[in-house]
């Protein structure tokens, strides 16, 4: 029976040396199969959300612009005139003047809600005491949430740098809703910086011409609870809205 030779001291660190080898090679394409695939996942995700944005444009661009209702009254009506407005209330006349010529769906909204006797007997039912500055009209129900049957859009007539002078009749909405306007307005009465969520602005649909002293005073009375917004603590009633 013979006897298995085994290595020397030599071959064994020979072979030691080539299994370490093959072990920082086979380690080296791990390494290289963990970089390939990163890489190739990174270019995966990036190509699914590249898909997404272009299918968002692509809806975006396929989405027919809002349009009003049929209820809503034509822009035709209002565009290229002026009116003279004198608001009488219990605290005096407010004159203003509604301008077609920049807001044209807006001022033919509340041209026919007037005609239709919507504004009077109405109270202003909210007024601001500090910046924004305004008393706002409008609410059949005195409670902001009352409105004609419709809303419209969209936004005209904004000042770009949301700068709303003093005398400025301006068209309530929702902030970030451009087609949310119905019959509520407010009454700036000292220069103010209005903002909106949606960054489109608010409608300047007039100016007032005479009375806004009227306004002031009764912001000078502040609010029924003392708050900076509320119900104004003197009432203002509409009692007509009549064209001079």
């Amino acid at each position: 029976m013979s006897k298995k030779k085994r290595p020397s001291a030599a071959q064994r660190a020979k072979q030691s040396a080539k299994a370490a080898a093959r072990e920082q090679r086979v380690r080296a394409e791990h390494r290289r199969t963990l970089i390939f695939a990163a890489v190739l996942l990174g270019l995966l995700i990036g190509l699914v959300i590249v898909a997404i944005v272009n299918s968002r444009d692509n809806d975006d661009a396929a989405a027919p612009p809002r349009a009003n209702s049929s209820l809503v009254p034509s822009a035709d009506h209002a565009r290229g005139h002026e009116w003279d407005w004198v608001i009488e209330t219990n605290r005096g006349d407010i004159s203003i003047v509604l301008d077609g010529n920049t807001a044209p769906q807006a001022a033919s909204v509340l041209l026919s809600l007037n005609q239709a006797g919507f504004f009077a007997s109405t109270d202003c039912h909210r007024v601001r005491t500090e910046e924004p500055f305004f008393l706002q009209c409008g609410s059949p129900d005195g409670t902001a949430a009352g409105g004609p049957p419709y809303r419209f859009g969209p936004v005209e007539n904004a000042p770009a740098d949301n700068r709303y002078p003093a005398g400025s009749v301006v068209m309530v909405r929702s902030g970030d809703d451009e087609y949310s306007m119905g019959s509520q307005f407010f009454i700036v009465y000292e220069d103010s910086t209005i903002e909106t969520a949606d960054g489109r602005g608010y409608t300047v649909v007039g100016r007032v011409t005479a009375g806004l002293d009227i306004v002031r005073h009764v912001a000078e009375g502040g609010t029924i609870t003392g708050a900076s917004d509320g119900q104004p603590a003197q009432s203002v009633i509409l009692t007509k809205v009549a064209t001079a």
